[in-house]
């Protein structure tokens, strides 16, 4: 059995973001036609351990079929490593005969496509002249959001905030040459928020790092970070006044906690959430309605959107004749 490994620069050089937008709109259209069966995430997460670990498996059934499992590790602790807090792989299986097919990095994959299907949102909800872009967050995320966000709106400008402030200096030293508008860390939240169109949350935070009194007319908001029934980076007011977006209703009731906890204090039900993202992109569901709406496009993370960035990559990889190929 031949079985092809992609590495973590593999898989940058073969799924640009460009590409991997394309590959997320795809694949949650097919999840909202029903094209793709795949279950909640099972969570491993022992008392005395200081990370997690999570199964996300899932079954694409339109196009080419084929399994997928991606297995993460999540420790918050390895940023101060200099580490990514997501380690695991994708494995990609045969719908034929259950073949192994490949083993991909799951940092890189979980790093562009978590990033390309906010991209997705945007493009799908955000005002056409968003144009201010604000991130919390300084790390993996916060690099691959950016360059998600210039790539679905023409973006003037950019402003950081980190909890680390000379961490937010550093992103937006390393980031600069690689982005056409002025990129500026600030020292609050608040500072990076204001004035802005477009917002990304991508923190390890457990608690609220966006306040509505701080947000815009019109504003679009990816909350990317928390993800667990405990943890939310949106306060109550913002969850309240926006319209909500999810890209699994299955999942945001259960796991967001920025869903969960604001339903909890604000008394909001289910039918809060307006949509899931697949949903509005096949018409099914209505997105924005109007250029004074707050959106907030709720993120965890599915099987469906690992699984198509792992098939794509494999027809790719087999096309461009890149990887290793082992024997098992």
């Amino acid at each position: 059995m031949s079985v092809l490994i992609l590495t973590h620069d593999e898989i940058e050089r073969l799924l640009p973001m460009d590409d991997c937008i394309r590959v997320m709109t795809d694949a949650l259209m097919t999840l909202a036609r029903g094209g793709i069966h795949q279950v909640l995430r099972m969570i491993i997460q022992p008392p005395t351990a200081s990370g997690l670990m999570a199964l996300m498996p899932a079954y694409i059934a339109e196009g080419t079929p084929c399994y997928g499992l991606k297995v993460i590790c999540v420790f918050p602790g390895n940023p101060a490593k200099g580490m990514d807090a997501h380690q695991g792989g994708v494995l990609l299986f045969s719908s034929e005969d259950g073949r192994l097919l490949a083993l991909m990095n799951g940092s890189a994959i979980t790093a562009i496509r978590t990033a390309a299907v906010s991209g997705v949102a945007t493009r799908a909800l955000a005002r056409e002249d968003a144009s201010t872009l604000a991130i919390i967050g300084s790390g993996v995320q916060a690099r691959t959001h950016l360059a998600a966000m210039a790539a679905v709106r023409p973006l003037r400008q950019a402003r950081v905030a980190s909890r680390n402030f000379e961490n937010a200096r550093r992103f937006c030293r390393e980031m600069a040459p690689r982005v056409a508008f002025p990129i500026e860390a600030v020292e609050k939240a608040e500072d990076a928020v204001r004035g802005a169109d477009l917002i990304v949350t991508a923190t390890t935070a457990s608690e609220p790092v966006l306040q509505r009194g701080w947000l815009a007319r019109g504003a679009h908001v990816n909350a990317v970070g928390a993800s667990q029934p405990h943890k939310r980076e949106l306060d109550t007011a913002t969850i309240k006044a926006a319209s909500l977006f999810v890209d699994r209703r299955e999942s945001a009731v259960r796991e967001a906690g920025d869903y969960l906890i604001a339903a909890r204090e604000g008394d909001l039900g289910p039918d809060h959430i307006r949509a899931e993202l697949g949903e509005v992109l096949i018409g099914a569901r209505p997105g924005r309605r109007s250029n004074d709406e707050i959106t907030c496009f709720k993120s965890l993370g599915i099987a469906a959107e690992d699984t198509a960035a792992a098939a794509h990559l494999y027809r790719v990889a087999q096309a461009q004749q890149v990887g290793h190929w082992v024997e098992l």
